[in-house]
């Protein structure tokens, strides 16, 4: 049963190349299976969520992360009575447009194409759904609903007009300028519930599973969550219950109380800034003017505590910056080498090559191929091509 301000499958804007209703799938349970068996979303199994994929088999990478994410946006949004399927859509495509080696590897991108219009994985991942994916006789892309794209695109807020951030101020992302070209995205309105609750899941699944493979890595260990707000009283708690319990199910049973905090809160707020709001359609959500989904104003305090401790402990670590160096490294070497002499590039991607406008045409080519290499693949080829 979908709330009035859910969005309603038979209310979807449809998709830019008309098809064919399915006979047993809803438009957004369509898109999500289009992005299950997408190349790029395969690829994300040997892509680096912090850990480079090689560093240890435990470790989350970019697929299992989108699998928990879509995981928490099917919880929360089935209980707000939001369309599951379109949730769970948004969630796996959220990290489509990921370079290997993570944020890593989008920094050293980004400051490579800064001459060509720069780069960001959020608008790389519509440019994916909508051009480079080629499975399909009538389009390229995988033709997905507006609602499904409109999510990829802004669901961490409006990115023009007065309630845009900060970070989106000047020209947009060519990637993101040509898709709202062909179709507009509405990009100085908030988006779908659906979309928003994807975004906090993104939050709550690697607030998670951060703190899970910290642990393992050994870059601190349980004393120091001890320390911190939300997962301190969890271990406290843990221990009440089970006293002398074995290290990895009482760190299993504390982080699992700090998932479980999250959830419920996002779901709290959620619930009674929509019985306040009485929001009657999806775009009564799109014009509130805020987000309707969020974490309460304490526990987002909190979870900043522990964001600034694993910024420090994990994400700065001396041994992860010197991973960092060495895959930007990789980055910096691949990207000019494939500019300066395109053959380099697979016989399939020379096509494109032939047909690209300038040196900013090409270099967004061999964006878009060292963007979809893994880690593995541009170690390899780093390997191979530079050394």
């Amino acid at each position: 049963m979908l709330k009035p301000f859910a969005c309603q499958p038979d209310q979807s804007r449809g998709r830019l190349w008309p098809e064919k209703m399915s006979s047993f799938r809803s438009p957004f349970q369509r898109d999500r299976d289009r992005i299950i068996h997408s190349s790029a979303f395969r690829r994300l199994k040997h892509k680096t969520q912090v850990f480079v994929e090689h560093e240890g088999d435990y470790y989350r990478t970019r697929l299992t992360h989108s699998i928990e994410v879509a995981q928490v946006a099917r919880t929360i949004s089935g209980v707000l009575g939001l369309n599951t399927d379109l949730a769970e859509a948004i969630a796996l495509a959220h990290d489509l447009g990921h370079t290997p080696f993570g944020h890593t590897g989008e920094d050293a991108l980004a400051r490579l194409m800064a001459p060509y219009g720069g780069f960001d994985h959020n608008a790389q991942a519509l440019r994916i759904v909508t051009r480079l994916e080629r499975h399909y006789a009538d389009f390229d892309g995988l033709n997905l609903t507006w609602e499904t794209l409109e999510g990829i695109a802004k669901h961490n807020g409006p990115v023009t007009g007065p309630n845009a951030d900060a970070k989106h101020a000047g020209a947009l992302p060519y990637a993101l300028a040509e898709v709202n070209a062909a179709w507009d995205m509405e990009l100085d309105t908030h988006a779908s519930a659906e979309a928003q609750v994807a975004a906090i899941a993104d939050d709550v699944a690697y607030s998670h599973h951060d703190l899970h493979d910290g642990l393992r890595s050994g870059l601190f260990d349980e004393q120091d969550l001890m320390e911190l707000p939300v997962t301190g009283p969890a271990f406290a708690e843990v221990d009440e219950l089970y006293p002398g319990l074995e290290r990895m199910r009482r760190r299993h049973e504390a982080l699992r109380r700090v998932f479980g905090r999250m959830v419920e809160d996002v779901i709290a707020v959620a619930e009674g800034r929509l019985e306040a709001a009485m929001p009657q359609s999806v775009d009564d959500i799109r014009h509130m003017g805020t987000t309707i989904i969020r974490f309460s104003k304490p526990l987002y305090q909190e979870l900043k505590a522990i964001r600034g401790f694993l910024f420090t402990r994990m994400y700065r670590a001396p041994s992860v910056m010197a991973e960092r160096a060495r895959v930007t490294e990789v980055v910096d070497g691949l990207f000019p080498l494939f500019l300066g002499d395109p053959t380099l590039l697979p016989p399939e991607w020379q096509e494109d090559v032939a047909k690209a406008e300038g040196e900013t045409g090409l270099a967004r080519i061999v964006a878009d191929y060292v963007a979809g290499m893994t880690d593995r693949f541009a170690l390899q080829e780093y390997q191979r091509l530079a050394r």
